[in-house]
């Protein structure tokens, strides 16, 4: 009798034990449960502070440059001068805020900004064009001996040119309408000023230092190599060249048979384009880390086979019209 009610009471010792122990995980599971629908809601408020946060800088950044801009109509040579040249670093500014955003951003939001900060650089150069007019560049070819990167001396005028004034000089450099050439720039011609290669065919061109921008237009046949751009590459109406620089950004237009070797911060754009293929940026030269440094640009931070075509929106379904070079194919050598 006494052996019957002790294990009638050890088990209703264990069952109750057991119940205590089922009703303490479910009571743990709802407590992990809360937990995580929290976690989850403070990560998608912080993920709406941050778009709200950018959207809100962007917009009041980009309203800053406009009105610099408008404030050079009418106004004398010297405020002209110093409203370009504000309104230049503040755009600068503008384009590492967009880059160092981009990791929350999501595509749409990233291409609308992108869109936005091409038409505001857009603007800020119609702006100098006309405040400040240019005279024609007058550039002088340079031999295979100019890769001793030593400075060149200016050729004479030619008929219905001139030399470029003094602030056009400091805002801009470059080549233009050459065929078959050598040509180089160094480091104290181009740092932090707007590159400009126009209407060039079958030329090598070495750019040594870090521009604030590049802009590349009717480029045929050509091997360009640049160092760290600042801020962004445009590239339009080039066909059949090898391409290659770092950069924060990339707009690729009218472009076909080009190869483009990158070293991107953001993403690569592409629109009305054929056969443009990438692959890594390898140029190297004597000061590449220290042009790095200068530009700003991360070497960490390498999106180079990432590829936006505005031509291509069948999710899923690569676009025919980029491609990665294959490794074997690549080049690694430049110059002897």
């Amino acid at each position: 009798m006494d052996a019957g009610a002790e294990v009638i009471q050890d088990d209703g010792f264990d069952g109750a034990a057991k119940m205590k122990e089922r009703l303490q995980r479910r009571n743990q599971t709802r407590i992990e449960d809360a937990e995580r629908r929290k976690e989850e809601k403070e990560s998608r408020s912080v993920a709406e502070e941050k778009d709200e946060y950018f959207s809100k800088m962007f917009g009041e950044q980009r309203a800053a440059i406009e009105e610099l801009l408008s404030g050079c109509s009418g106004a004398d040579r010297a405020a002209v001068s110093q409203k370009l040249e504000e309104a230049t670093a503040k755009t600068a500014q503008l384009q590492k805020f967009l880059n160092d955003s981009v990791l929350f951003l999501t595509q749409y939001e990233l291409r609308q900004s992108q869109a936005a900060l091409q038409k505001l650089q857009a603007s800020l150069a119609e702006a100098r064009e006309k405040a400040l007019p240019k005279k024609k560049f007058a550039f002088r070819a340079r031999s295979k001996a100019a890769d001793k990167v030593s400075a060149p001396e200016p050729a004479p005028p030619a008929a219905g040119s001139g030399e470029v004034d003094s602030a056009a000089a400091a805002e801009q450099s470059g080549f233009s309408n050459m065929d078959n050439e050598f040509l180089t720039k160094t480091s104290e011609e181009i740092q932090k000023r707007d590159v400009l290669l126009t209407h060039l065919t079958n030329c090598k061109v070495r750019l040594f230092g870090s521009p604030s921008t590049l802009h590349l237009k009717h480029i045929h046949g050509c091997e360009v190599l640049c160092g760290p751009v600042s801020s962004s590459v445009f590239v339009d109406h080039c066909s059949n060249s090898t391409l290659g620089f770092p950069c924060q950004q990339l707009r690729t237009h009218n472009t076909t048979d080009t190869q483009v070797y990158l070293h991107v911060t953001s993403r690569a754009i592409i629109e009305d384009c054929q056969g443009v293929s990438f692959a890594p940026f390898s140029w190297s030269y004597p000061n590449l880390d220290q042009d790095f440094s200068v530009s700003g640009l991360s070497r960490e931070r390498n999106n180079w086979n990432q590829v936006d075509d505005f031509n291509w929106l069948a999710a899923g379904t690569p676009s025919p019209n980029w491609t990665v070079i294959p490794e074997a194919d690549r080049k690694t050598s430049w110059d002897p």
